[in-house]
């Protein structure tokens, strides 16, 4: 927990006196703390810049040895025996361009869901951009709302401001003039102004803003599991490498040329180059195909993590509705008049600078300057998910006095109050109800609610949304169980979820047991919770994540953040408050439910392909490395020249690789990265080095005299192909039209290159009389069958 000194944070005293908080600063006084340097100029990115992406590209472990080994080919060996260096160039050109392609996406997302907040200046108030803000702007503060900078309180109006996020207290705290207000925290109800004392990087909110916009490529189990690959297989490398170097100088009396060519073809291989392009490529193309579906991804590991997701919570309003409503009906309570009920909810309505969506539903019905003009508000207090409910007191137009309350009538009226019948009736078709109650305490009572005499019953019709059904269909194909989280009425709540077809138990939630092990018993078993506290929210999210699973959070309201920020991922909408869309890895900006299976589709293209053709890069080097090991115990030349290889990676590795990483993959991704990929790639690699060696063996005695050895090669590189083929043809199941046309031709493209002179030439590949080649293939064959009959027994031995 970072600690912050209540004193440090009001910032240095001022020589000089401050302007007026109703004015904020003069031009003059903002151009003057500019020319200071008192701005709030913390780059706020959104992305690695061009020079990061390409270092992180270049300069790479594995470049810097291919880079060596490409060098001492260049010099001591014909050009083909150099195209491996061209590849990685390609390859890294490739991994540059998608990313900047990416970080373009990412920037232009980034400044369409910039926070502006409220400034004033020159006595008008003015959304700026957080970097324009500079040292004593007054900032203007309602729900839903961060703090973009530290400062002091100058104006409050029922102002509550959560600071959990910086110091872990759960209950808001209410601000007064003169408290210090901390970067980083939101408010939860009222409104008011603070003065910024610190700005820039001294601010807390610096290091919040760069953490929560920061694009990554690190922290997922795939690229950790890649990771983990890397560094096995360097430790691998080295004495193979060394054993390899030593055998080929001293083996026979081949020229220096070849030996060393021969050393380099046997080491090449060993370096999966393509997988870490591969996963930084199908990373950059999600991101660019999600910006285009206005889906602005803050973290680039939450494409993965929404992916591994198999229980989605879903705040109603916002995302099951949209954020407006509609006020259907108005009924009186215990023979009220109509009229004078229509003139307190239009005075309530005024007294709230920054209403919610009901509230606003309730000013559009009943406009004040029609029902209550002449009503004076003394006193309010702001709506909070935490109370239910909002209040003020009015001077009326007659002289009298009288205190209102709004909010939830199972939460204003005792349990057996008459007018619950009606409300839980209406709630089961659906609607919203709010209780309109005459106080008969003040406002700043402990419990103002206590006593309070039932007026009305205002009835609203929420908005679904036309794709929520839609969407939430899509989750229930895909095995991803959906709970609906909400701070409304649990019947309410339930009609609009049956609506949508998602059936199950409705629970309120203010009936679940605060014990974990028992929450999460309860919530397994539901599906639809009401009534549910902000820190409800939380509690629930984690009750869940102890049984396992991984869950999404979607919201767009103030009670929505701490839910959000504990969640496995946070999925917030555009539209939604700041502190909402600061703690989410993921911003639907186009304020579209519809967006979130889009995003979870392109996860699990992702993983899964990965997944897949990380398998074919990995038997690569297991039967590299095997190749090697076998060419030293044997002291024998390597049986490849670095042609050879490249030859064989394009056809069965690199340009498979790339159609198959970039194709659809609907399959939930699952954990043990690591596991799942080598409990393949090592037997497989196993398989396919020991065939390749005994054709390399039986070849070497049917084969003498000169050329001899290019024969051998030919005949051990015919036998390598057939089962790398094979491999291929494993992976790519199960087949499409265009999987079987892509393997099709990668084998067509292998007999062009065996049937054309000068490509025989360039590649030193020629099958020599008819016995060789036939045992190569047979020998291909019976290594394939065997191939089939080990990957389906470790299918069935070591599942996923």
């Amino acid at each position: 927990m970072t600690h912050i000194d209540a004193g440090a944070a009001l910032g240095p005293a001022h020589p000089v006196p401050l302007s007026s908080p109703e004015t904020g600063l003069t031009t003059e006084e903002v151009a003057e703390r500019v020319a200071r340097g008192q701005v709030n100029d913390v780059p706020v990115r959104s992305s690695r810049s061009l020079g990061e992406i390409v270092r992180a590209n270049v300069f790479t472990r594995f470049n810097a040895i291919i880079g060596v080994l490409w060098v001492i080919m260049l010099i001591v060996a014909p050009i083909q025996d150099s195209l491996f260096g061209f590849v990685i160039l390609a390859n890294t050109g490739i991994g540059i361009l998608q990313e900047w392609r990416a970080k373009k996406t990412l920037d232009s997302l980034a400044l369409i869901g910039e926070v502006r907040p409220a400034v004033r200046r020159n006595g008008k108030s003015a959304e700026l951009s957080t970097s324009q803000i500079v040292l004593d702007d007054v900032i203007e503060v309602g729900p839903g709302d961060k703090a973009v900078v530290d400062g002091v309180c100058v104006e409050a109006d029922g102002l509550e401001i959560d600071e959990s996020l910086l110091t872990g207290e759960a209950d808001p705290v209410v601000k007064r003039p003169g408290d210090q207000v901390l970067s980083g925290s939101f408010v939860v109800a009222g409104g008011g102004a603070f003065r910024a004392t610190k700005v820039g990087r001294e601010a807390y909110a610096a290091q919040l803003a760069e953490e929560a916009s920061r694009f990554t490529l690190v922290q997922s189990e795939l690229r950790s599991g890649i990771s983990t690959i890397l560094k096995y297989i360097t430790w691998m490398m080295v004495p193979t490498a060394i054993g390899l170097i030593i055998s080929q100088l001293l083996t026979k009396d081949d020229a220096f040329g070849e030996s060393v060519a021969r050393t380099v073809g046997g080491i090449v291989p060993m370096v999966p180059e393509g997988l870490v392009l591969l996963t930084s490529v199908a990373f950059a193309i999600g991101v660019i195909r999600l910006g285009r579906k206005q889906c602005l991804v803050q973290e680039l590991p939450a494409i993965e993590g929404l992916a591994r997701v198999d229980t989605v919570c879903l705040d109603k309003t916002g995302t099951l509705t949209e954020g407006g409503m509609d006020v259907t009906g108005l009924r009186t309570l215990g023979g009220a008049d109509e009229e004078y009920v229509r003139a307190v909810l239009g005075a309530l309505g005024e007294s709230d600078p920054r209403p919610n969506a009901s509230l606003q539903a309730i000013i559009d019905a009943y406009p004040v300057a029609e029902v209550a003009e002449d009503w004076r508000c003394t006193e309010s207090l702001p709506f909070s998910s935490a109370r239910k409910y909002a209040g003020a007191t009015f001077d009326e137009d007659d002289g009298s006095s009288s205190t209102w309350l709004l909010g939830a009538p199972d939460v204003l009226l005792a349990e057996d109050d008459p007018a619950l019948a009606e409300t839980v009736r209406l709630n089961e078709q659906g609607m919203r109800v709010l209780l309109l109650a005459r106080a008969t305490r003040d406002l700043d009572d402990a419990e103002p609610a206590e006593g309070a005499v039932p007026t009305a019953l205002v009835v609203l019709e929420q908005r679904l949304r036309p794709d929520a059904a839609d969407t939430l269909r899509y989750f229930a194909d895909q095995d991803v169980r959906a709970k609906v989280i909400s701070g409304d009425n649990a019947v309410s709540v339930g009609a609009v979820a049956a609506k949508l077809g998602l059936s199950g138990t409705t629970v309120d939630a203010r009936r679940l047991p605060a014990e974990r092990d028992s929450m999460a018993a309860e919530l397994d078993a539901g599906t639809v919770f009401g009534r549910v506290s902000p820190q409800q929210k939380r509690d629930m999210v984690g009750a869940l994540q102890s049984r396992g699973h991984t869950v999404a959070m979607t919201g767009d309201g103030v009670n929505d953040v701490l839910a959000l920020k504990d969640a496995d991922i946070g999925v917030a909408m555009g539209s939604g408050s700041e502190a909402t869309r600061a703690v989410a890895q993921i911003v639907l900006l186009n304020n579209s439910f519809a967006t979130l299976p889009s995003v979870v589709a392109e996860g699990r293209r992702v993983i899964g392909n990965i997944t897949r053709v990380a398998t074919l890069f990995l038997v690569k080097t297991v039967y590299s490395v095997l190749l090697a090991v076998l060419v030293v115990c044997s002291r024998v030349e390597y049986p490849f020249l670095p042609r050879h290889l490249t030859l064989l990676s394009t056809l069965t590795i690199g340009v498979p690789a790339f159609f198959l990483a970039l194709a659809p993959n609907k399959e939930r991704a699952r954990p043990h990265f690591v596991r799942r990929v080598m409990r393949y790639a090592v037997p497989g690699g196993v398989v396919a080095g020991a065939a390749t060696f005994v054709t390399y063996l039986v070849a070497r005695h049917h084969y003498s005299g000169p050329g001899a050895l290019d024969a051998e090669t030919s005949a051990a590189t015919l036998t390598l192909f057939l089962i790398s083929m094979w491999v291929l043809a494993i992976v790519a199941r199960p087949y499409t039209w265009w999987r079987v046309l892509l393997v099709a031709t990668m084998g067509l493209a292998f007999v062009v290159v065996l049937a054309v002179p000068w490509l025989q030439d360039f590649f030193a590949l020629k099958l020599v009389g008819v016995t060789m080649p036939w045992t190569a293939v047979g020998v291909a064959a019976v290594g394939a069958g065997l191939l089939e009959l080990v990957w389906r027994w470790v299918g069935r031995r070591f599942p996923a």
